[in-house]
């Protein structure tokens, strides 16, 4: 009989390993196909903005400047007394926050939300940290200070006329370059040069930068806009995925961008043999499938399949595997654990707590993991399980943890670095977090199944800082205190 092993810690996430791989549902794929599912979930994120803006919650000015704050006994009380100001935590100090509107984008969607991606760069020569945050209005720019303060520096406005599409902003580095793209139609991806914020003034600051400040602009998209946009900085190009319309000739599928002269971005081919691609990441492959050592390769999260592409050759590319699961219901993002040896990943479901679907029933977050060593037939090991209801989004893997902003609950740190030895996420554990948004703590479960708070969070800088970008408010700067270890029991 085979032992059971089971990954607790202190506060920490159950695991399972029940959870399998499985053909595409092809009865229910036409739905997700024509975009019934993805204009649900829009519809859905705006009805729950906009009964927050009729409470008032959502006008940023309101969120004052904040100051260190450590995490005692599981709370930073930022300003003593205002229930609004406390946050739970764990292993995490509050270091700074700064609101949407004094970045530099003071206006919000008809419903109220005004913040969503972030990402941030190190300059290579002075080891200076900057961050550049995604809102309604723009991109706003800030730099990390040494002691944890946020110095606001500029702003980058929409290259197009607003509407409530322009909240969604994804940013991604290449280089020295903040790659910046939208679902505003006619916004086209910007290509900002960081190196321009090395020189500003701080008494000058912050710079309204203009739509022209810009190194590079690509606008051959079906209608100038993308949901999200994707690095590959080895191999220097960029892809944008889920340019609509779906019945464009790229499918709203992968659309693969030269940043070759990032002042002349051209397109290099597409490919739409999967149709919409919602996310995806793409990297030379340096796993154990000798057929595809060396290839590059492009993880793909379409709704309803983890789908694997090989596309070395840009103007010919293909898939090599198409794979769903048990709880399929949004296939949103992933990443792997391992850029240098891509044996396994990780990949989040926006839908399934809300649909009660599979291991996510409960309304907990659930983390799928993904055994890749082999590209054509990837094997769904386990799952790990959050300890709070709501709900998943985008998660990053550095240095065996994962770092995963899900909505109300925050940003959440999990110890990944057991999968190799234990693929079940039986040693996978929850070793830090900050939850930036109190008003959901006391719902039953610790959090409610619902589209607010954290979007985006990015923990790639090596002074430890960092940064997570929310819906409503503004930006928060955090920091791990503590690595804990994960206990393990055995059954």
């Amino acid at each position: 009989m085979r032992v059971k092993t089971i990954g607790i810690a202190v506060g920490l996430c159950a695991v399972g390993a029940l959870a399998k791989e499985k053909a595409v549902d092809m009865s229910r794929h036409a739905e997700y196909k024509s975009g019934a599912v993805m204009d649900r979930i829009m519809a859905h994120k705006f009805e729950q903005w906009e009964a927050k803006l009729a409470s008032g919650a959502l006008n940023s000015t309101q969120w004052p400047r904040l100051n260190y704050t450590k995490c005692v006994n599981g709370i930073a009380e930022a300003i003593h007394g205002d229930a609004l100001q406390t946050f739970r935590c764990k292993n995490m100090d509050l270091y700074d926050f700064i609101n949407h509107a004094t970045l530099g984008s003071p206006l919000a969607t008809d419903e109220g939300a005004s913040g969503s991606s972030i990402w941030g760069w190190t300059d290579p020569k002075s080891d200076r940290e900057f961050i550049a945050v995604g809102m309604f209005q723009g991109t706003g720019f800030a730099e990390i200070l040494p002691k944890g303060r946020l110095l606001n520096l500029g702003f980058l406005p929409a290259p197009a006329t607003l509407s409530k599409y322009a909240l969604w902003k994804e940013i991604r580095g290449y280089k020295n370059y903040m790659v910046i793209g939208s679902e505003l139609e006619e916004h086209g991806i910007q290509i900002f040069d960081m190196r321009k914020l090395l020189t500003i003034i701080p008494k000058k600051a912050p710079v309204k930068f203009s739509v022209d400040d810009v190194t590079g602009h690509f606008k051959d998209l079906p209608r100038g806009s993308t949901h999200n946009v994707v690095i590959n900085e080895e191999f220097q190009y960029a892809v944008s995925v889920g340019a609509r319309p779906r019945n464009d000739s790229c499918g709203a599928g992968l659309i693969f961008i030269d940043l070759k002269d990032p002042s002349k971005p051209t397109r290099l081919g597409c490919n739409a043999q999967d149709g919409y691609v919602h996310d995806a990441q793409c990297l030379k492959y340096r796993g154990p499938d000798k057929r595809y050592l060396g290839h590059d390769i492009c993880y793909g999260y379409n709704e309803d399949s983890l789908t694997i592409y090989d596309v070395t050759n840009k103007a010919n590319s293909s898939i090599i595997s198409r794979t769903s699961y048990d709880g399929a219901a949004y296939t949103h993002q992933g990443w792997v654990l391992d850029r240098y040896n891509q044996e396994y990943l990780l990949l989040d479901d926006e839908l399934d707590e809300g649909n009660a679907a599979g291991p996510a029933a409960p309304g907990y977050p659930i983390t799928y993991i993904w055994d890749i060593r082999n590209l054509q037939n990837p094997k769904n090991t386990g799952h790990y399980k959050a300890t709070n209801r709501g709900i998943d989004h985008n998660q990053y893997v550095i240095d065996g943890l994962s770092y995963q902003s899900s909505y109300g609950a925050g940003v959440r740190v999990y110890d990944v670095s057991s999968i190799p030895q234990d693929p079940t996420g039986a040693g996978v554990c929850e070793v830090a977090y900050f939850d930036i948004y109190p008003e959901d703590d006391k719902a039953e479960g610790g959090g409610e199944v619902g589209f607010a708070g954290s979007w985006a969070s990015y923990g790639y800088f090596k002074s430890g800082f960092v940064a997570v970008n929310t819906m409503e408010r503004g930006v928060y700067l955090v920091k791990v205190t503590k690595r804990e270890r994960c206990k393990r029991v055995h059954a």
